[in-house]
């Protein structure tokens, strides 16, 4: 009984433990990476490029096939071990052996092996993307849920100042100090900012059911976040020009790398198409035998004197075609152009996109800075005003709103905060910095 009772408080501490589980940035990052359905079919594509490899590789070993067959023969027939005919009934069979191999097929066995070797690194660049999307679709997630809590954290802390006040301003009504009026307003400011709360606390929920899904993580309710010791980490990356960051996001990134190769392929596809222009040579070996049961030899010796072997090289040499062959190069010199092309356009997608990114971080760099000058402002405007409330200079609806303002501050550069931190996040992406290895 002793036994069982502690293994039951043993499970119910574990389950426990695992309710209260509060998920760190790294730690969702790497769930979604080994969860997220699209990642599984990226995983699964590279898989595929596999496949192509071996039949590839394939390609270089002989062909070998066996065949057979039984028959019973009636009336006139051929004895195919004795060439005589005959009217009787008989049991025929026969089998053979046939291998045949390619000495030369316009070397598109090597080019086929080449082609399935660039388009494994091709799955593996498309993996690599599909990775840092999903990182990043996750920190933007989990940074919206601290966001929603630090904005939680501010409503209630000036909340509890709102109690406070609510309760020395009825003590002072009562005394015949202040007037009624006051208390209202105070009263509502109080039933205001518990609304916000209310909003704040399911703009939070809504938040975490959204990272979890994206985890493909069932149980909503008792999935939370380690919401504490985030802040701006800044690898040096605000010290790096736009033209360094560019340089080192086409060396680096997964979208350059992806185009790359699919010139490769494109090139590949051409030498293809035209080893269809040479000349095949492909060297065959076969050996057949018969038997039949109404030859009197006996079946061991009929194997061996019926069989043959027949042996050569077959040589195919393509001169007209109807322009198949011809029509296959120019198609794929054709898709080698737009390749290229769409290279090109890759490149300037990717400079496009990532000066747009350093404008951003700059940009929320100086939000956040304007939002911390604010604050300071809005917190001794705050101030002075408390103290004039607190001896009867100033009345409880000037004082709210100056309470409001300093509570909009505060939200706004939890706001702008966290708008900076993502972006420089972003940038440090681009820069090369692997997603699993961004610092917060």
């Amino acid at each position: 009984m002793k036994k069982s009772i502690i293994i039951a408080l043993l499970l119910f501490g574990f389950l426990m433990q695992g309710q209260n589980k509060k998920w760190t940035l790294k730690e969702c990052v790497e769930y979604a990476l080994e969860n997220n359905i699209s990642v599984k079919q990226s995983e699964l594509n590279v898989q595929l490029t596999d496949v192509e490899k071996l039949t590839a590789v394939g390609g270089f070993l002989p062909t070998i096939s066996a065949g057979g067959s039984v028959s019973k023969n009636t009336g006139l027939s051929f004895d195919p071990t004795t060439g005589n005919t005959s009217t009787t009934t008989f049991l025929s069979a026969s089998g053979n052996v046939n291998i045949g191999y390619n000495l030369f097929d316009g070397l598109r066995n090597i080019r086929q092996v080449q082609r399935a070797e660039i388009s494994k690194l091709a799955a593996n660049y498309n993996l690599s993307k599909m990775k840092d999307d999903i990182s990043l679709f996750v920190a933007n997630g989990y940074i919206q849920v601290i966001l929603g809590k630090a904005n939680l954290e501010v409503l209630i802390s000036q909340n509890n100042v709102t109690l406070e006040q609510i309760e020395r301003t009825n003590k002072l009504v009562e005394a015949g100090a202040l007037p009624r009026g006051d208390l209202l307003e105070i009263q509502a400011t109080d039933a205001s900012e518990k609304q916000a709360i209310v909003n704040a606390e399911n703009t939070i929920q809504i938040s975490l059911i959204s990272l979890a899904q994206l985890l493909l993580i069932k149980d909503y309710e008792n999935f939370n976040i380690e919401d504490e010791g985030y802040d701006i980490v800044d690898e040096g990356i605000s010290g790096k020009s736009v033209t360094e960051i560019i340089e080192s996001a086409k060396a680096n990134r997964s979208e350059i790398k992806i185009a790359e190769q699919n010139v490769a392929l494109a090139e590949k596809d051409v030498q293809l198409a035209n080893g269809s222009y040479w000349p095949t040579l492909r060297a065959f070996l076969g050996y057949d035998t018969r038997y039949t049961d109404g030859n009197t030899i006996p079946f061991n010796e009929q194997i061996y004197l019926n069989d043959g072997i027949g042996y050569g090289l077959s040589l195919n040499i393509p001169i007209l075609n109807g322009f198949s062959v011809r029509g296959n190069v120019q198609r794929n010199k054709i898709n080698l152009e737009r390749s290229k092309f769409q290279l090109e356009q890759e490149e300037l997608n990717l400079e496009s996109t990532v000066y747009q990114a350093y404008v951003d971080a700059k940009g929320a760099l100086k939000s956040f800075e304007a939002a911390n000058i604010a604050l300071e402002s809005q917190e001794l405007a705050y101030d002075y005003a408390k103290d004039r409330y607190d001896v009867g200079l100033t009345n409880a609806f000037d004082f709210s709103q100056s309470k409001l303002r300093f509570d909009n501050a505060n939200i706004e550069l939890n706001r702008a905060k966290y708008d900076y931190i993502f972006k420089l996040k972003v940038l440090e992406l681009y820069f090369g910095i692997p997603a699993t290895e961004l610092k917060f």
